[in-house]
């Protein structure tokens, strides 16, 4: 018999769809956040060289090493304006892990988290894993990209929301903030003493020359926002699952209680090459995101005459395929049968933007490849095959 906690909780479509694209070379491979792009190569030799020293082959210290603590409370500081030290950090089994700790720290069962519609799904079900009640506000199409609703983020929060819970850019839309959009998120926190837990996973991967905001830097939110940031996305280290949690002194004694109980700490190899990603130059984060940035308009210019909406960020976007008359796991069966695409249905990744959608990541094939997209598409959805 399945217990309650576990109840109403999906499993990841994401599996199911790779395993049905196998190892075919010939599928493009749209359904997973991978990148082809190389880590820091100063984090792989730092990785390398901890493998000879005994310190990295230790549980100690449980909140994570303190250099890359120091670093990670440097990378704040800069951010936000805030002063951060060690001490407000705890280290953790990548962003994932992070997100779970915290939601543990700021809510009871039964409490209320506000999310974005689409979200991350791990974001969503980590709330319920929590006991809490996800509330969705969805995001809409404007001006050519997402904005939030704004009337209906105000509505959201009742007498039990205790938190809420942001991805920017967000995915699996792209979706990013704009400084009225952040304004209205830090009024209504001030306003009902809220937390912020603020998914920084892709904070960097942002295009056309958007400016970078981070919210703890609004008035209000500094001693509101818990950040929660990995090296998985930005310096593409995805398999050393080494993230961060980072807050107010307030709260995180119960963040690093969650965190020692959940996992007590992340290999220490991996940390020291986390360590080095962050001392990487910023060069090489925009020329990653340049690259991101050429495949987003390889796709967005194959997808032309489809519903589409223009990521501002991050590594995917969403087609629309309920204007084709298909829900998000016939689309996905489709495109992978007839056209060689994998990509992901949104069927669990929201309620007015999931199951119309199919998600397709273009950080993890070359332009080339992309430009391949559109005939494939188009094969898919033919009227009559």
């Amino acid at each position: 018999m399945a217990v309650h906690r576990l109840a109403g909780i999906p499993g990841f479509s994401i599996d199911r769809v790779a395993r049905a694209a196998g190892d075919d070379p010939e599928v493009l491979r749209l359904e997973n956040l991978d990148t082809d792009l190389p880590p820091p190569a100063a984090a792989v030799a730092a990785t390398h060289a901890a493998l000879a020293r005994r310190e990295s082959n230790s549980y100690l210290p449980f909140t994570g090493s303190l250099e890359l603590r120091a670093a990670v409370a440097e990378r704040i500081r800069r951010q936000t304006g805030h002063a951060c030290s060690p001490e407000d950090v705890v280290i953790t089994c990548g962003g994932t892990e992070g997100m779970l700790d915290a939601l543990l720290a700021v809510t009871d069962p039964g409490d209320e988290v506000i999310l974005t519609d689409p979200t991350y799904a791990g974001m969503t079900n980590r709330v319920r894993l929590a006991g809490a009640v996800p509330k969705l506000v969805p995001f809409v199409a404007g001006g050519g990209e997402w904005r939030l609703d704004l009337d209906a983020l105000r509505s959201a929060a009742g007498e039990r929301t205790r938190a809420l819970f942001l991805m920017n850019p967000s995915m699996p839309s792209g979706a990013v903030l704009d400084d009225r959009e952040w304004e209205a998120v830090a009024e209504l926190c001030r306003a009902r003493s809220l937390w912020l837990l603020y998914n920084a996973a892709m904070e960097g991967i942002l295009f056309d020359r958007r400016p970078y905001r981070h919210p703890a830097a609004l008035a209000g939110l500094g001693e509101r926002t818990i950040t929660i940031g990995s090296v998985s996305k930005e310096y593409r280290m995805i398999g050393w699952r080494v993230g961060w949690v980072a807050g107010p002194p307030a709260i995180m004694a119960d963040v690093a209680r969650a965190h020692i109980y959940n996992v007590v700490t992340p290999p220490g190899i991996a940390q020291a090459g986390a360590r080095a990603a962050l001392a990487a130059p910023a060069e090489e984060l925009a020329a990653c995101t340049a690259e991101w940035q050429c495949r987003r308009d390889v796709v967005l210019a194959q997808l032309r005459g489809f519903e589409v909406v223009t990521p501002a960020g991050g590594w995917s976007l969403l087609l629309d395929v309920a204007r084709l008359g298909l829900d998000s796991f016939s689309a996905s069966e489709r495109l992978l049968a007839r056209g060689k695409v994998a990509a992901t249905p949104m069927r669990d990744w929201g309620e007015r933007n999931g199951d119309r959608f199919v998600r397709l990541v273009f950080s993890n094939e070359t332009t080339a490849r992309l430009g391949e997209l559109g005939a494939r598409v188009a094969r898919a959805f033919a009227a009559g095959s």
